[in-house]
């Protein structure tokens, strides 16, 4: 699973639109409303890295009241789940 973090500069009268929007795209498992730099955060999952331009580059970006994107791509997960089965010796 490829996972990329999308910041969205929106449209300050569409955000609540835009958000809904973003969420709808197959590929986008969560949009936050944030505080900060940008407006949203969208969080893809996709299986191929052909899949990150058809859902970022064709679909997100897009959408009425995108005003610019950032993507970052994930290297690695690392979760409080992950960390403590890292490091569990496998006692209950």
């Amino acid at each position: 699973m490829i996972t990329a973090i999308v910041l969205v500069s929106a449209s300050v009268d569409r955000i609540p639109e835009v958000a809904e929007q973003i969420a709808e795209i197959d590929g986008v498992s969560e949009v936050y409303s944030v505080a900060g730099d940008a407006d949203l955060v969208a969080m893809v999952r996709v299986r191929q890295h052909e899949q990150l331009s058809d859902v970022i580059a064709d679909r997100l970006n897009k959408v009425p009241g995108v005003r610019d994107t950032q993507t970052h791509i994930a290297f690695r997960t690392y979760s409080r789940h992950d960390l403590e089965a890292a490091f569990s010796l496998g006692l209950e």
